[in-house]
């Protein structure tokens, strides 16, 4: 019987039956007049808030968000997105509130003003799909969206913000979008003391002298910040702080292992190429291709050779 009662207030929230107070006025953030790209905006609220109830796992009122076919045609009540028209999309109306019991995401927080912005936005624009969006579901095979890396490279549309004075440069609206979509306040700005302290153990690894901190206290040119950055990545220690990743993904060691664990003679030129690779900015493709066939290239240098180090690279047994 709590059973019976829960699926039917369920569907009654979804439509399917006559809304309480559904004719009410009630308040509306106004559509947003800026562009808002589907898949970076409308796909994260949609997996955040609305998957878990409304997707091929679990699709409660007949409804699905997760395809664009699916989320056009509704549920049991019908279409709730009405392209062009989000006053009268179902799915706005759900996440608002019309009239009591009526609000969407069941359980845990209502959408943000942002979050509804976004939403509104989308629809009022067509509730366009993204290129790479697949018609009957985002979710792979492993039920998770497909990996960004395998998307085709465009160029995004800047998400609207509210706090636009924040804002320096492109990357700051994508971070504010987020923050704002959460609910959260951007961190006040850092002191130059905590800012030459962070950006030092960041690019090199190391905290910066007291020297180096003094000198960028008195810098007041403007631009103290982009001098301080370019000094920085053309540090030697540029390289050899962020070589250390590459180095632990290929396994790299000065040894053998196990338990015999023998020294590798001359390991230690193949560390060095990659520190100086990465101090140089060489290209990945360079970066990549040297350490694969170094030894193949026409005319192939003594550096090129040494990159070819990275077969050389794991732990070898030599007991057997």
């Amino acid at each position: 019987m709590i059973h019976f009662v829960s699926v039917f207030l369920i569907l009654l929230v979804l439509g399917g039956g006559q809304q309480t107070g559904g004719t009410e006025p009630f308040e509306m953030p106004p559509t947003a007049s800026h562009p808002v790209d589907f898949e970076n905006s409308v796909v994260p609220i949609f997996r955040d808030r609305c998957y878990s109830c409304h997707s091929e796992i679990q699709n409660m009122g007949g409804l699905r968000l997760d395809g664009r076919d699916a989320a056009l045609r509704g549920g049991q009540s019908g279409a709730v997105i009405i392209p062009g028209d989000s006053t009268n999309s179902k799915l706005i109306q759900m996440v608002t509130g019309v009239g009591k019991g009526s609000v969407m995401p069941l359980g845990g927080e209502r959408l943000t003003v942002v979050q509804i912005d976004i939403l509104r936005a989308w629809i009022d624009q067509g509730a366009h799909w993204g290129e790479t969006a697949k018609q009957e579901s985002f979710e792979a095979q492993d039920r998770r969206p497909s990996h960004w890396s395998f998307h085709p490279i465009r160029r995004p549309l800047l998400p609207g913000v509210i706090n636009t004075a924040w804002i320096r440069n492109e990357i700051d609206a994508f971070v504010l979008a987020r923050l704002e979509a959460d609910g959260i306040e951007p961190a006040p700005e850092a002191g130059k003391n905590s800012l030459i302290r962070r950006l030092s153990l960041d690019i090199i690894g190391l905290p910066p002298t007291p020297a180096e901190v003094a000198a960028f206290l008195v810098d007041d040119r403007p631009d103290a910040y982009e001098h301080l950055l370019e000094r920085l990545l053309h540090s030697p220690h540029y390289g050899e702080k962020w070589g250390r990743y590459w180095q632990d993904l290929v396994r790299y060691g000065d040894s053998e292992g196990y338990s015999g664990d023998d020294d590798v003679p001359a390991m230690w030129r193949y560390r060095e190429w990659v520190v100086n690779a990465l101090n140089r900015d060489m290209p990945f493709n360079q970066f990549t291709m040297e350490q694969l066939a170094g030894d193949l290239l026409p005319n192939a240098t003594l550096e090129q050779r040494t990159a070819t180090g990275f077969y050389r690279c794991g732990p070898v047994n030599r007991e057997a």
